[in-house]
C-alpha cells in the first residue's frame, strides 16, 4: 500500500469507528418526494426542494425549451463568451424579488460565497461569523485572509463586544450569518444584525439559500418580519425551493458591478447551462404568483411540531436532536424500516454532541403521511 493509499485508509478507519464516515448512496428520485433506494421506495423528509419545482411541468417545459433553442452548455466563462442573454433576464428577476438594484448569478452557492466574500475582503479587513454559518461562508471567509471571528449563535450582543474590541483595528468589517439555517431551521435576528452594522459601519451579508421561496411571502429571510431587513448583500441558492441549480447576489449596482470583475469563481468557471437558467427563471414566475404554495412547506412544519410538541417551526426545516452519531444512524435506519429517508446529521456538519435527524417538509407532503411520520418518531425515536 502507497502512503497516499496508507493515510486515506486510516482517515477512514477512524471516521467509521466514531460512526463519522460518509458512503454516497444511489438514490433516485421518483415523483419529486419519493426516493428509490436500494431497491426500496421511501419518502423524503431530506429533500431542500421546498416547493417541488423541480418537478413543476412550467419549470422541465422550460429547461427543454432551452435545450432545444440553445443547446446543453454556454461553452466558456461568462465573461468570455459564456454570458448567455438568459442571465440578464434572470438577475433582474431576482433584483426585483430581493428588492435591490442588481444580481449577479453564479454557478453554485458554494461558488457565490467563495467567491464574493475574498472579492470584498482582504487582510486589512475584520469579518465576524456566526458559528452555525454554513460551511460556504467559513470557507470564504478564511478564502480572503481577514481576520476571522465567530460570534455565539444569534447573539447579537456577542457580535457587538467583538465590534467594540476590534472594529478600529481593521479597515472594513464585515457580518455574516445564514438568513435561514440549514440544520436548525431558526432565523438570523437580521434586523437586529443591520443596526449593529449602521453603528460600527460594517456591511452585512446573509445567505439565504433556505429562505428564498418558503418565508417572507417567498422573497425570503430579509423580509421574514414583514419589513425589509437592511441587508445590503443578499447571498443565496437557485438549488433549494427554485428547485435547480446556481447561486446568486442581490446587491447595489456598484457592489454587483466589482463583483462581477473581482469574483474569481466567477470569472475561471464556465456558466451555469441555458436550460438551468430558464427553469430558474419559470420557478421564480411561480414563486411570484402562487401564494398557496409557498405558505405550504412551512405549515406543514408547524403541523409537524404540533404534533410533537416540539418549538413552533419558522422555516420548512425541523431537527431532532438526539446527539450521539451511533443512535442518529440507528434512527434513520428504524424510519427507513416505516417507509421513511430522514437523513441522519453528524459532526462536522454540525457542533460535536448535536448530532440529529433533520426533517424537511414540501409543499406536495400529505398530511396522513406527516402525522404518520409523527406517530413513527414517538414509538421508535422519541421514547428510546
Amino acid at each position: 500500500m502507497s502512503s497516499l493509499d496508507s493515510f486515506a485508509a486510516g482517515k477512514l478507519a477512524r471516521m467509521e469507528a466514531h460512526h463519522l464516515r460518509r458512503i454516497l448512496v444511489d438514490s433516485a428520485r421518483d415523483d419529486g418526494i419519493w426516493i428509490i433506494r436500494e431497491g426500496r421506495r421511501l419518502l423524503s423528509f431530506s429533500c431542500n426542494d421546498y416547493l417541488n419545482l423541480s418537478q413543476h411541468p412550467k419549470v422541465k417545459a422550460a429547461a427543454v425549451a432551452a435545450i432545444e433553442a440553445h443547446g446543453t452548455g454556454v461553452g466558456a466563462s461568462r465573461l468570455v463568451t459564456g454570458n448567455h442573454p438568459l442571465f440578464a433576464e434572470l438577475e433582474a428577476r431576482l433584483a426585483k424579488l430581493k428588492g435591490t438594484e442588481a444580481a449577479c448569478v453564479f454557478g453554485s452557492g458554494y461558488l457565490a460565497n467563495t467567491g464574493i466574500i475574498p472579492a470584498l475582503m482582504s487582510s486589512a479587513d475584520l469579518i465576524l461569523l456566526d458559528e452555525l454559518a454554513h460551511a460556504c461562508i467559513w470557507s470564504g471567509a478564511e478564502l480572503s485572509g481577514a481576520e476571522v471571528v465567530g460570534f455565539r449563535h444569534n447573539d447579537v450582543a456577542d457580535a457587538e463586544k467583538i465590534l467594540a474590541d476590534q472594529r478600529e483595528s481593521f479597515r472594513h468589517a464585515l457580518i455574516a450569518t445564514d438568513g435561514v439555517f440549514s440544520m436548525d431551521g431558526d432565523l438570523a435576528p437580521l434586523h437586529d444584525l443591520a443596526a449593529l452594522a449602521k453603528k460600527y459601519n460594517a456591511w452585512l451579508m446573509s445567505d439565504d439559500a433556505h429562505g428564498i421561496g418558503v418565508v417572507g411571502g417567498g422573497r425570503g429571510s430579509s423580509f421574514a418580519d414583514g419589513d425589509k431587513a437592511d441587508v445590503p448583500l443578499q447571498m443565496g441558492t437557485l438549488s433549494k425551493a427554485v428547485g435547480g441549480y446556481g447561486g446568486y447576489l442581490c446587491a447595489s449596482q456598484p457592489v454587483i458591478d466589482l463583483i462581477k470583475t473581482r469574483a474569481r469563481t466567477l470569472i475561471y468557471s464556465t456558466g451555469l447551462p441555458p436550460a438551468t437558467i430558464a427553469a430558474a427563471i419559470a420557478a421564480l414566475d411561480v414563486i411570484e404568483t402562487d401564494q398557496d404554495l409557498i405558505n405550504a412547506p412551512l405549515l406543514k412544519a408547524r403541523m409537524f411540531t404540533q404534533l410533537l410538541n416540539l418549538p413552533y417551526a419558522v422555516s420548512p426545516i425541523v431537527p431532532i436532536i438526539i446527539g450521539d452519531p451511533e443512535k442518529t444512524l440507528r434512527a434513520q435506519r428504524l424510519l427507513e424500516d416505516e417507509g421513511f429517508l430522514v437523513s441522519a446529521i453528524r459532526p462536522p456538519t454540525v457542533p460535536k454532541g448535536t448530532s440529529r435527524l433533520r426533517v424537511t417538509f414540501t409543499a406536495a407532503h400529505p398530511d396522513t403521511e406527516i402525522t404518520r411520520l409523527a406517530d413513527a418518531l414517538r414509538t421508535h425515536v422519541l421514547n428510546t
